[in-house]
């Protein structure tokens, strides 16, 4: 049966890891999805704390290029699903070479990766659509959690209430999008490229879909803009018919991707629109903290387009080149 790491389990690590230590910095780290998937909790702590430092890294860059200010006051977060990238596994070597608290992330508690590690995270992964999120929800609990330790959060109790509800809003939303994913299959099953717009914490599942869902598992161009990037260089793409997909906040980045979404209707693209707004999380949680609790929400929706498109194109999402078969690359 899948694991994840309970809100009391991460205040215990936490309280463990405050008690013996000066956190100055938090620093998530993965490669590829992983690295993606930790962006709504290294931006949770990067607009929260006042103190605390918040990093995102890839793994292998941090293997051969270590920033100053980590070390021995350093909590690292360091992220796997199956616990045996290579690159990421060095990263936790390195981490705890420089004296750095390290814990692992992962699917697999018994993994390669946790080895080295002094604690580990478990998060859950096929059990449903919510639990596609599992990693970025486990990984934004210990945001909470540290920040809440060190007195740096203003609003703890209502990212606990999120917390508590986010898993339901997103299994409702995904089933509730299969007639819109299957037109979003339809419609952009031939398409060479995509664009792909989203901004604030839905950053993270930009990312993710043009270089995982769209290039790693469709053979697709994907091309990552942040909404408030368009307008300063990229939009001299939107012309008629070029292909966008739009994730749009429903927090405090939202005008970013509406005044993008009025530049794409304008010029005749064809656009598509992931509206965390339309899964009424405002309804669920309170409205100051839905931004950290859309791209738990959009990943499980965009999960079901994914599966749609790969349907369409009778191109398998766990069809591959290269990942899996090459022994050196």
């Amino acid at each position: 049966m899948e694991k994840e790491t309970t809100r009391q389990e991460v205040q215990e690590l936490v309280k463990k890891i405050v008690d013996t230590k000066d956190v100055k910095s938090l620093v998530f780290m993965g490669c590829g999805a992983s690295y993606s998937e930790l962006f709504g909790a290294y931006y949770y702590a990067l607009q929260n704390s006042k103190e605390l430092g918040s990093y995102l890294l890839e793994a292998n860059e941090f293997n051969y290029d270590v920033p100053n200010y980590f070390g021995e006051n350093t909590v690292a977060i360091i992220a796997s699903l199956g616990g045996t990238t290579k690159e990421t596994l060095k990263a936790v070597h390195n981490a705890k070479e420089k004296g750095a608290t390290v814990l692992a992330l992962t699917f697999a508690p018994d993994s390669p990766l946790t080895k080295e590690t002094d604690y580990v995270l478990q998060h859950k992964f096929f059990e449903s659509y919510a639990t596609k999120s599992s990693k970025q929800k486990v990984a934004l609990t210990f945001a909470v959690e540290l920040l809440h330790a060190l007195g740096e959060s203003n609003n703890y109790n209502e990212m606990v209430q999120g917390l508590s509800v986010v898993d339901e809003v997103a299994n409702d939303a995904a089933a509730s999008v299969d007639n819109d994913a299957q037109k979003f299959a339809e419609r952009y099953k031939d398409e060479d490229k995509v664009f792909t717009l989203s901004s604030g914490s839905n950053r993270g599942v930009g990312y993710s879909t043009a270089n995982f869902i769209f290039m790693e598992m469709q053979w697709i161009t994907g091309v990552n803009l942040d909404s408030a990037e368009l307008f300063h260089g990229p939009f001299e793409l939107a012309v008629e018919e070029a292909p966008f997909l739009l994730f749009m906040s429903d927090g405090r980045t939202r005008h970013l991707d509406s005044r993008a979404l009025e530049f794409l209707q304008r010029f005749g693209t064809k656009y598509t629109v992931i509206d965390a707004k339309d899964y009424w999380l405002d309804s669920k949680m309170d409205a100051s903290v839905v931004d950290y609790f859309d791209p738990l929400v959009l990943t499980s929706v965009m999960r079901k387009f994914a599966e749609y498109l790969g349907k369409a194109r009778k191109h398998p999402l766990s069809k591959r080149r290269y990942m899996w078969k090459l022994e050196n690359y």
